[in-house]
């Protein structure tokens, strides 16, 4: 299909003679995704008719209490330092972005008036900026009105590097100029195909300058307002025990009319994701469990109990084996698995390519994942736009050894293949639930046919996942040789999702372990390539870039998907919970509803 082509198709559907369902039809058939057509619709000024969840109560409040489980429990509530999904889907009960991402990768607003498009001014034609207009009437929940004032405040605050803020990637290379009130610019200083970044999403979660301001830079660890947030979301906060407990009242300012539909929100953590499981379509003591990580066939007895059923979302979430590219078990400077310093055997390309040929990602696919987990090569597994075609998995031990002994690990007396004193044992560590280690098992067992030692670590979700800065178990301090776990792809662009192998991303003691790149790998090529990403404005050749990249992560064994993960939650029967796997599990939070 030509450009004309496209663009007369486009044209149908702004006049009403196509609708934008037939639309992302033709657009799938030739290759694309649904969000990628919407994003389309959306840069020529008509996707503005996103489809909204049917919403039928009539009132706010009257619902009860919506109690919801997090087996991995939240640790902070500040957005800017959320080190995971569970801090990022508990700071969205209060906190909000201008915008976020639906279940068809439509943008809807939130704390914006609309959506910019090129129709209404609010993109520009070169690429290099993007006009927000805020919403009117919303206010904080301590009473103070939100403004321009608070996105100018919450872009200096995240890209100010002492900060040490998670989301600095989509804040630090732009600038934001106040226009009024009630409307900023975002400023690129190159063409950005991409804008949806700062301000959306999970990304763009905003927080009160009048709260924040005396904390920002250095101080901000020091907030009080870190644990006790004060937002302009569905839920005022009530109380919070990290690793524990989250709890909200309902928000009588709300700027949405009749929602929330529950008087309050408890959002409890800690426990595993069977025991959610059970509580949800078991038991029914709970309304709803997030991320069913739980062997399939497990969920499928437990949904006939009939009190809940489990709903799959596309997303782009991969459970994947990381390698640390530095010495987690040397010491330089105060700081395990130092950017100083160079992994034993870790960084041996046979040492790596032999474990890729070790993991079993069929098996863990039939045998635990079931429809909740596909084996893959990719490490990019969605929107289908970016997905690489050119590449491939292989379970041979036969092959590993012949890779090890060709590379000069010889086996010793105790079967431990080495190499210059060095022995290839590694620790292996994973947050504690069934499928992940069943998965450290698996992978065991075929390690040591090929002579690899592998120690397995299992640590409790809510540390392994904590912010703490100071517990070296946190997958961000890496102080194993092996990890696992999944990362998520929060927007239908991989822009953000693939910021994490940057080296300028280093997570290090220096940035309070906030950096994105945990496995600690540096590659200028893929560097200036991603750099190049951000800039190309042409789609086609954008999306060879990110195959390109994905390609180079998985052909070095940077790190070894194991299986592409949709959502998978627990909903109680009578809830209607919108999910969207573009964003955080509670980006709708304001829409959920019981039936009575």
């Amino acid at each position: 299909m030509y450009e004309q082509d496209l663009r007369g198709l486009i044209e149908n559907v702004r006049r009403g003679s196509l609708s934008r369902r037939a639309f992302t039809r033709t657009m799938i058939a030739l290759g694309l995704t649904a969000p990628m057509a919407t994003q389309m619709l959306t840069y020529s000024g008509i996707a503005l008719a996103a489809e909204q969840p049917v919403y039928k109560p009539t009132k706010r409040g009257g619902g009860g209490t919506l109690k919801v489980l997090w087996w991995e429990a939240p640790t902070l509530l500040n957005p800017h330092f959320a080190v995971g999904t569970k801090d990022q889907d508990a700071s969205r009960l209060f906190y909000e972005p201008l915008a976020g991402w639906n279940a068809a990768g439509d943008l809807v607003p939130v704390l914006a008036a609309e959506i910019p498009t090129l129709d209404n001014g609010g993109l520009s034609e070169d690429g290099r900026s993007v006009t927000w207009k805020l919403k009117q009437g919303v206010s904080w929940h301590d009473g103070k009105p939100f403004s321009a004032d608070d996105c100018i405040f919450n872009w200096r605050y995240a890209a100010d590097p002492a900060t040490a803020a998670t989301t600095i990637g989509s804040y630090q290379d732009i600038k934001v100029v106040k226009l009024d009130d009630q409307k900023i610019r975002v400023e690129f200083a190159h063409p950005t195909p991409f804008w949806a970044d700062a301000f959306v999403g999970t990304q763009g979660m905003i927080i009160p300058k009048h709260i924040f301001e005396a904390y920002a830079g250095g101080k901000s660890r020091n907030a009080p307002a870190n644990l006790a947030p004060v937002g302009t979301g569905p839920y005022i906060f009530s109380s919070f025990t990290p690793g524990d407990l989250v709890l909200g009242k309902l928000n009588p300012n709300y700027h949405i009319a009749n929602r929330p539909h529950f008087d309050a929100i408890e959002m409890k953590g800690g426990g595993d994701a069977v025991s959610a499981a059970r509580a949800v379509l078991q038991t029914g003591e709970y309304d709803f469990g997030w991320n069913m990580q739980v062997e399939d066939e497990i969920l499928r007895r437990l949904e006939a109990g009939g009190k809940g059923h489990v709903v799959i979302i596309p997303a782009g979430g991969v459970e994947h084996i990381q390698l640390n590219n530095t010495d987690p078990w040397t010491t330089v400077d105060d700081e395990r698995s130092s950017i100083n310093s160079r992994h034993p055997f870790l960084t041996d390309p046979a040492v790596r390519n032999a474990l890729n040929l070790l993991v079993d990602r069929l098996a863990v696919h039939k045998f635990i994942y079931g429809r909740t987990g596909f084996d893959t090569a990719n490490f990019i597994n969605a929107p289908d736009k970016f997905v690489s075609n050119d590449t491939r998995y292989e379970f041979n031990i036969e092959k590993a050894n012949k890779l090890l002994e060709e590379g000069g690990w010889k086996p010793g007396a105790d079967g431990i293949r080495e190499k210059d004193g060095v022995k290839l044992q590694a620790v292996y560590q994973t947050s504690i639930n069934a499928p992940r280690q069943k998965t450290q098992e698996i992978v065991k067992q075929a390690c040591q046919k090929a002579g690899i030692s592998i120690e397995i670590k299992s640590v409790v979700a809510s540390v392994y996942f904590s912010s703490d800065v100071s517990n070296p178990d946190t997958y961000r301090h890496f102080s194993t040789d092996l990890q696992m776990y999944t990362t998520t792809m929060q927007q239908p662009d991989p822009g953000v999702f693939m910021r994490q192998f940057l080296s300028s991303e280093i997570a290090s003691k220096a940035n309070k372990y906030q950096g994105r790149n945990v496995v600690r790998w540096q590659n200028p090529e893929y560097d200036r390539l991603f750099s190049r990403s951000e800039l190309e404005l042409d789609p086609v050749k954008r999306a060879a870039m990110f195959m390109t990249l994905n390609d180079m992560l998985t052909k070095e064994v940077v790190v070894i998907p194991v299986v592409t993960r949709p959502g998978v939650s627990a909903v109680a029967n009578r809830l209607h919970a919108p999910l969207s796997g573009w964003d955080t599990n509670t980006y709708a939070i304001q829409d959920w509803y019981r039936d009575a």
